[in-house]
């Protein structure tokens, strides 16, 4: 396994960074390294976002939000594609959108996601981050990286992240929790009510909404 320390994230962060993979395979580490076009693997990918987030922790609640915010922003938009997860959370409507209407809910939606790791990994007390050496493959040339957050004293947590290879590497488009609940699916569902409420202008003031709720009134 490989190692990190990790902060507390609460059961509410875990859950909500939630497809699961029936029957998919443990792939030899040999083959965990297959590199993406851009010569990172996938597990090399997830620790890049191990050591942000683990310094956004080490920073902890004492400091301001937006600097946490600050600090895990590039490095999720360098691995997340999040205009697929967004897509894929909208479902079919998300093709007839209007560009500017997709513009507005990806930069929303951004926020928000960022937010939500800013706010879930905010503090450090000696629990562990634990990286599988195996990939699982599914289909369409998707990999799952299995991953542990092991507290000092308690049953560890499951968080795998759904990666695809695309033109610039490898990047996360879903978040399995426990290895089956699937952010993108939880997503899919709170958003469809709201566009159902209001189109996407209720979308859009929904993700602000959490994300006022998420910094606490300190990202503006």
């Amino acid at each position: 396994m490989i190692r990190h320390d990790l902060g507390p994230m609460g059961r509410r962060g875990v859950l909500a960074l939630a497809a699961a993979a029936l029957g998919a395979g443990s792939v030899p580490t040999k083959r965990a390294a297959a590199q993406g076009p851009s010569g990172g693997s996938p597990i090399a990918t997830i620790e890049r976002l191990n050591d942000a987030l683990l310094a956004a922790m080490k920073q902890g609640p004492q400091t301001p939000f937006r600097q946490r915010y600050r600090l895990l922003e590039p490095v999720i938009d360098q691995i997340f594609d999040l205009e697929q997860i967004l897509a894929e959370s909208i479902g079919l409507v998300w093709q007839n959108l209007p560009a500017e209407q997709k513009s507005e809910l990806l930069a929303a939606f951004r926020r928000y996601t960022v937010s939500s790791y800013a706010a879930n990994f905010d503090s450090y007390n000696g629990q562990r981050f634990d990286t599988s050496p195996s990939l699982r493959r599914l289909g369409n040339d998707e990999v799952i990286v299995d991953t542990q957050i092991i507290p000092p004293n308690g049953s560890p947590t499951l968080l795998d992240y759904v990666m695809r290879s695309e033109g610039d590497g490898w990047r996360v488009v879903d978040v399995l929790t426990n290895g089956s609940i699937s952010r993108v699916a939880v997503q899919r569902s709170d958003f469809r009510q709201l566009l159902l409420s209001g189109g996407v202008p209720a979308l859009v003031a929904g993700l602000r909404n959490k994300v006022a709720n998420l910094a606490g009134g300190m990202l503006a």
